[in-house]
């Protein structure tokens, strides 16, 4: 069993709009890093304005650090978010084979979508720096129906439907948490590169042909790596493209 880590506090509601919501509104307040979970959130929210299905039993949480930092290094949060994500649920379940991680920051369990990452700035709050707000969904209980979600988005996934394991959000969080700190502390200390190297070790369709769309621009090309900014890099006959942001679609 993780243990919760030092330095991080924790709050938890029984209700809120979003946790995304709450961290604006306490992050004026917060002197360190702060881990938010709701046991039910009324007006969740996933990338790009989209709702997000969030029925209670899954995981909703938001993580909020104060960084000084260029923001194109706060965004690498991404990845280490995502990278925390995948060993808190290999722990839990005993079993890291059937998990893999979608660009930019999807976590996969049997190819099937169950969690999400969202990062939002909010500016200095009022202390000076950057507030960075990690936004995490997962599919601890239950999934939404495949007609809820977008047309060609990967079939959404719930923990307890693909290997019938139960998990406490609350509990699922410690180990979140604990694991959390580690990569966070390995990014600061060695640089994005071994968080790069270790998020592209469980990456999925690594050397497949994969579809980036951004707006109404879509890219096809075998997906070669991660460059050391975060990109993604597509090989297409046109020679690499690097794509900051996209979805993805297999």
């Amino acid at each position: 069993m993780s243990d919760w880590p030092d330095g991080y506090g924790r709050r938890i509601l029984d209700t809120v709009d979003s946790t995304l919501n709450e961290a604006g509104r306490i992050a004026p307040g917060l002197s360190a890093p702060e881990w938010i979970l709701a046991r039910q959130q009324t007006a969740a929210r996933g990338r790009r304005g989209r709702a997000w299905h969030m029925p209670p039993g899954n995981l909703a949480c938001t993580l909020v650090l104060r960084l000084d930092e260029p923001p194109q290094r706060i965004a690498l949060r991404s990845f280490v978010s995502a990278l925390a994500l995948f060993d808190a649920c290999a722990e839990v379940l005993g079993d890291s084979a059937k998990l893999s991680l979608k660009w930019p920051n999807d976590v996969l369990l049997n190819g099937g979508k169950f969690a999400g990452i969202l990062l939002e700035t909010l500016g200095g709050a009022g202390q000076g720096g950057t507030v960075l707000a990690i936004g995490i969904g997962a599919n601890l209980a239950t999934a939404p129906e495949p007609t809820e979600v977008e047309s060609r988005a990967l079939r959404p996934v719930s923990v307890l439907g693909e290997t019938g394991v139960s998990l406490d959000p609350e509990m699922f969080l410690t180990h979140l948490a604990a694991h959390y700190a580690k990569r966070e502390t390995q990014f600061t200390t060695y640089g994005f590169d071994t968080i790069r190297q270790a998020w592209l070790a469980h990456a999925a369709r690594l050397g497949e042909t994969i579809v980036a769309r951004t707006g109404t621009t879509e890219t096809e090309g075998r997906f070669d790596t991660v460059d050391s900014d975060g990109n993604l890099v597509l090989v297409t006959s046109s020679g690499p493209v690097r794509i900051p942001a996209a979805d993805v679609y297999f």
